[in-house]
């Protein structure tokens, strides 16, 4: 990695008015990075599978301007609490609202990326009159490959029994198209996620959607998508691990409101790999400004 091309989580927060702390969102205590005016619509960026709120570090300045913006752990995940049991989504789904309920935010506005994605539509389906707009991410919960499942389990297992810095980056890496994406910085701020105490129990119940049997009664079913009422952008890249660019636009075409943006040379993390792009790309969305550029 040559000097020019590293980054911090730190760097890229510098110069963004932002809070870090813990909400009690029902019984789940919940862990975000906030950055925006109260006063904005609010809205929800959630991670994927054994990710972390720095997801979107990259993105809080740009969306803060207009929105506030609110980055969360989810539960069993990053600092936020671990429940002792298999996570399945309806477990996300609660944590949602209890962290709108709790901002007091009737609706809002929700992207996520992998898990967050998948979460995000199964809160859309399941509560249109909570939901703005949503961006489904790379998302997770309409495919079912083994190859893929077994990977991300091995990798993120393997990294929980023993949070070495090679471990730890090799789950990193399977998120980047570019591998130099993933720094010190990054590797070490997950790293020290997974040296917690309780994370390898932890990281079982969040790997739950890795097996098979749970997973298939919590995929997103073709009608599951048609009924997503809201203004959805389904945003996909040319180097995703989790499914070709084919998967995306078949989710696009589904869904009644749903259009299709293809990012170029990403992998799983377009929001971090590609900041500019995806925050124009994004904004452009939400802000229903698509055809004013």
């Amino acid at each position: 990695m040559t000097h020019e091309t590293y980054t911090s989580v730190w760097s890229d927060l510098a110069q963004v008015e932002f809070s870090q702390g813990f909400l009690q969102a029902g019984p789940y205590r919940t862990r975000y990075l906030h950055a925006g005016d109260d006063s904005k619509p609010v809205l929800l960026m959630l991670h994927g599978i054994t990710g972390h709120a720095e997801a979107y570090v990259r993105n809080l300045a740009a969306h803060a301007e207009y929105f506030s913006v609110w980055a969360i752990d989810f539960i069993g995940h990053g600092y936020s609490a671990k429940p002792d049991h298999p996570l399945e989504i309806r477990h996300y789904i609660e944590q949602v609202n209890a962290v709108l309920d709790t901002l007091g935010a009737e609706k809002a506005y929700l992207s996520g990326e992998s898990l967050g994605g998948w979460v995000t539509a199964a809160f859309a389906r399941r509560q249109p009159e909570r939901v703005e707009r949503v961006v489904l991410n790379t998302m997770g919960g309409t495919m079912a490959n083994p190859a893929v499942m077994e990977r991300l389990y091995t990798l993120s297992m393997e990294a929980a029994k023993d949070p070495s810095w090679e471990r730890v980056q090799a789950r990193l890496e399977w998120l980047m198209a570019d591998p130099s994406m993933v720094t010190d910085d990054l590797i070490r701020t997950r790293q020290a996620i997974f040296q917690q105490p309780d994370w390898i129990k932890a990281c079982e119940a969040n790997m739950a959607l890795q097996n098979l049997e749970i997973r298939k009664r919590n995929m997103l079913s073709d009608d599951d998508l048609r009924a997503i009422q809201a203004d959805a952008l389904v945003l996909w890249t040319t180097k995703d691990p989790s499914g070709p660019v084919d998967e995306g636009r078949r989710i696009a075409g589904l869904i009644p409101h749903g259009r299709l943006a293809v990012m170029e040379n990403c992998g799983h993390w377009p929001q971090y790999e590609d900041a500019d792009t995806f925050n124009r790309i994004h904004l452009d969305f939400l802000l229903d400004r698509d055809q004013a550029d």
